[in-house]
């Protein structure tokens, strides 16, 4: 008999899943008779915590889903933090779980992993939560999965499977070849001639960027060039410019000098950003303004009307929408110096004088290490390369201090990148804080064969948190750490691991962690920072 279970894995395999990330316990053992002799790799966290932020890595890396199997229960709100982040992120997860039988759900009777409504509790952290209360449904509430990937804002969905349900005969039922895919919408025809009317008569067009832009980077860049218009890139649409780009603009919009050329703009074209307050008012001064005519593009159209409403809205595919804007406006003469220095004088030299050196660390990283993807957590060197870091491609950058803004996400991220893209080099950027939320993934890394550079700044606490509390007069309590041997703990779990204690050293041990086939762990502490910007590099 092929079981639901088992028609589940032939069911994914149609998609093109290869990776599936969890921790197998009773209630999940059928779903893996069928992983065996499958075409889909089984990667084990040690937490399914980890196993939600593996599959946010993974598909950040890939473009494809993140998939994962997960117990009834304390599996589902183990997991939940990581969907927490991957839909504020926008990052399609499929969260795959059980739930008790049925006569037994939410019964109320303590049966084993038992919740009153395991389906309420995930909906507030998914695109939508729905229970295949038959075999025949299972293919359908896959499609509508694949659906929302495809071609609606990508968030989690979460699929649950009743234990009896599992179990059931599914002997009955196809296996699509080839299962329907949908794609993106273009946007409105008339929406985008009047868009582009706008553009065409701006002096001083800006393009705000985010996130959901990072499959529109060459469409961007083309648009960005042909109407002189610089590109405020937010955390996530970091890359869609390359560094050194005259119209790339990485200061975060949060700065008052990026805020000036916004200000400035005459029109103001927004593509695939939410407007979200970590990338645009993380400071909570609400001194973040359009005063120009404002256009949007975005996949959601609910989202086109939150924060700042449009005078035109768009609702439509990125790339596509940019590239018919590009066919559309005219080609007109217009002074590219001018804007570029413009650029140049209000945003590349405002930079912090307190992130100069966390900044040089990120370039240096990047220089050296070409095809770099960073995988960070939420501490002081990821602040400031949300602040004005410039990646070198778009998706080759992201962490969790936007959104969300969970800990712990850094190293299982990067994890589950590097298993996605094993030829580009990973590196995690993560503090001596938020490393022990998920510090057992250092086994993981080994298991999988994950040979990932884990960057850790050892500063003996949550510096960040005690620097905020300092500066508004609370005693910094809690924030003080004890700190264990992180080398002895890397060894030990198998890692190559040592303590840099200077800047020199920086380069020559990322190239050696390169070439390993091991996983690398570089702790450095506040010494090697200061020694980053000592000379390099000068404000304005």
């Amino acid at each position: 008999m092929i079981s639901t279970g088992m028609y589940l894995t032939k069911l994914l395999a149609s998609y093109g899943v290869d990776t599936v990330f969890g921790i197998p316990g009773v209630h999940t053992v059928e779903l893996y008779r069928g992983l065996a002799g499958s075409p889909i790799r089984h990667v084990t966290p040690r937490h399914e915590q980890g196993a939600g932020f593996m599959a946010d890595g993974y598909a950040r890396a890939t473009g494809k889903p993140g998939i994962c199997f997960i117990i009834t229960g304390p599996g589902m709100t183990n997991i939940m933090t990581a969907m927490g982040q991957a839909y504020g992120d926008s990052i399609p997860m499929l969260v795959i779980s059980t739930v008790n039988a049925h006569g037994r759900m939410g019964s109320g009777e303590g049966w084993l992993h038992e919740l009153p409504n395991q389906q309420a509790l995930v909906s507030g952290v998914s695109a939508f939560s729905c229970t295949v209360n038959r075999p025949e449904d299972l293919a359908s509430a896959l499609a509508r999965a694949f659906a929302v990937f495809d071609s609606a804002r990508p968030r989690p969905v979460h699929i649950e499977l009743p234990i009896n349900v599992m179990l059931a005969s599914a002997d009955h039922l196809p296996v699509p070849e080839k299962p329907v895919r949908l794609t993106r919408p273009v946007g409105d025809a008339d929406a985008l001639k009047a868009a582009a009317a706008l553009l065409d008569g701006a002096k001083t067009p800006v393009i705000l960027a985010g996130g959901g832009a990072i499959g529109a980077a060459a469409q961007i860049r083309a648009l960005a060039e042909k109407l002189d218009a610089p590109v405020v890139m937010t955390t996530n649409g970091r890359g869609i410019l390359p560094p050194g780009h005259t119209l790339a603009v990485n200061l975060s919009a949060s700065m008052p000098a990026t805020r000036s050329l916004i200000e400035a703009a005459d029109v103001v074209l927004g593509i695939g950003t939410e407007l979200g307050p970590t990338d645009y008012d993380f400071y909570e001064n609400g001194f973040f303004s359009i005063p120009g005519t404002f256009l949007r593009v975005d996949i959601d159209p609910a989202q086109l009307m939150r924060r700042s409403a449009p005078e035109i809205g768009i609702v439509g595919d990125a790339a596509k929408c940019a590239a018919a804007l590009l066919d559309l406006v005219s080609v007109r003469v217009r002074d590219g110096a001018v804007r570029a220095a413009q650029v140049e004088t209000l945003v590349h030299r405002d930079v912090p004088l307190a992130m100069l050196d966390d900044l040089i660390l990120l370039e240096t990283i990047r220089d050296t290490l070409p095809n770099v993807l960073i995988a960070g957590d939420s501490t002081q060197l990821v602040y400031a390369g949300n602040t004005a870091y410039e990646a070198a491609y778009p998706g080759s950058y992201f962490n969790s201090a936007t959104g969300y803004g969970t800990l712990g996400y850094g190293l299982p991220a990067g994890i589950g990148a590097k298993i996605g893209r094993p030829e580009r080099p990973v590196v995690i950027l993560a503090g001596d804080g938020g490393v022990q939320f998920s510090l057992a993934e250092l086994a993981s890394a080994m298991e999988a064969k994950a040979p990932v550079i884990l960057m850790l700044h050892d500063n003996g606490g949550y510096g960040e948190i005690k620097s905020y509390m300092v500066s508004k007069n609370i005693p910094p309590l809690g924030v003080d750490l004890h700190t264990p041997d992180f080398i002895a703990i890397g060894w030990a779990y198998g890692w190559h691991a040592e303590r840099l204690e200077s800047y020199d050293a920086l380069k020559p041990a990322l190239e050696a962690a390169a070439q390993r086939h091991l996983p690398t762990m570089l702790v450095f502490g506040d010494a090697l920072r200061a020694q980053a910007a000592g000379g390099k590099r000068s404000p304005g």
